[in-house]
């Protein structure tokens, strides 16, 4: 073994690498608490980056839409006011959003949740003849059913007392609560305005990273860090895209063929079925258990019909709605989909079945691209 200067200056690397990592397996404790500490620092620059990548999709839409190359090209003015004004609009098409859910959807919500106790009420008694009559023929269960009384103002003053007992212990230290508030609206003020500044200088700051990795890497591992990058890029933008656009279509459905055959809380279901479907396999689901147990104190034959026009919807989205807007664009077969939802869910709860689809098929691509590399690679030693 030739030990020159490059060899034993990567043998001092890999001791030193293997000292840090026993001494890290012996302190996780330490460990713990200084990866805990450096996001602590880091996650208003995190959350920063997250909003910048969620504005810059309609953002980047709105500027070929609005301010085409052939016309700024002409216009310096124009293609200074292009980007932050198409920031601005971006962001008050969030904003908009947001605004519809709360002066809309909420106080839908809360009608819908006082109108709820009046149909519990009534339909308690009717499920109790139902039941009754099914099983006329046993006594016991007869008398059973009997037996059972729902009280709906026992009940919903029993879940405000242990609401106002929970919310007590939760705000027993003001000091603690205005210290949270404080923290939380600092880190989104700072990641706000890091957001702002990574929209207006995009391309500037992504020159600076080009110029940085070609400072540090090789020629080879500059180019594939760049590749990996804008392949994660287009396949983060492409599933937001994706799935709001369904998200928003399949909701519409849900509302307009709901006030068609005469449904109640088409509105509410409607809005709570495009959230919802924001779940990648699982989402829309929810929103029709949640749906026909609505419907179901109102009226039970019509929650069953809910449940055919939903399986219906839902074939039609599926074969129809969601191959033509969101396509092959992530490029995950169904199967690997599934793990992805699950592994993420398990992992992040409902932001990792979100992010864990597009991660996923980020890797997956990657992988298939050295699959077939180094298949090529054999092919031509043959």
């Amino acid at each position: 073994m030739n030990l020159n200067r490059e060899t034993m200056k990567k043998l001092m690397l890999l001791i030193a690498f293997t000292i840090l990592l026993l001494v890290g397996v012996q302190r996780l404790d330490a460990v713990f608490g200084a990866v805990k500490f450096l996001w602590g620092i880091g996650f208003p620059f995190a959350l920063g980056g997250a909003i910048a990548f969620i504005l810059n999709v309609p953002m980047t839409a709105l500027e070929r839409w609005l301010f085409p190359e052939e016309k700024t090209a002409k216009s310096k003015l124009k293609k200074k006011l292009a980007r932050p004004l198409c920031m601005i609009l971006s962001i008050l098409l969030v904003l908009g959003v947001i605004s519809l859910v709360i002066f809309v959807v909420v106080p839908e919500l809360g009608s819908t949740v006082v109108g709820l106790g009046a149909s519990v009420e009534a339909f308690i008694p009717r499920a109790q003849e139902w039941l009754e009559d099914i099983f006329r023929n046993n006594e016991q269960i007869v008398a059973w059913i009997e037996s059972l009384e729902m009280n709906w103002e026992k009940a919903v003053e029993t879940a405000w007392s242990f609401f106002r007992s929970g919310a007590g212990s939760v705000l027993s230290s003001t000091m603690t609560v205005a210290k949270t508030i404080i923290s939380a609206v600092t880190n989104f003020f700072i990641g706000f305005v890091f957001a702002c500044y990574v929209l207006l200088q995009k391309e500037k700051l992504g020159e600076q990273c080009r110029k940085l990795l070609a400072a540090v890497f090789p020629g080879k591992q500059v180019d594939y860090i760049l590749h990996v990058c804008s392949l994660s890029h287009r396949t983060f933008s492409s599933f937001i895209t994706g799935q709001c656009m369904e998200a928003v279509i399949l909701g519409a459905m849900f509302f307009v063929a709901m006030n068609l055959l005469r449904f109640p809380y088409a509105l509410l279901v409607g809005v709570l079925v495009a959230f919802t479907a924001l779940i990648p396999i699982f989402g829309a689901f929810i929103g029709c258990v949640v749906g026909a147990f609505l419907i179901l104190m109102v009226n039970p034959a019509q929650a069953l019909g809910f449940i055919v026009l939903f399986q219906v919807l839902q074939q039609i989205e599926g074969n129809l709605i969601y191959p033509r807007v969101v396509g092959n664009s992530v490029g995950l077969p169904a199967i690997w989909v599934l793990a992805a939802v699950t592994v993420g869910g398990n992992l992040m709860g409902i932001l990792g079945m979100l992010i864990f689809i597009p991660i996923v098929s980020v890797l997956y691509a990657l992988l298939r691209e050295w699959m077939y590399g180094r298949l090529e690679e054999k092919r031509q030693q043959k």
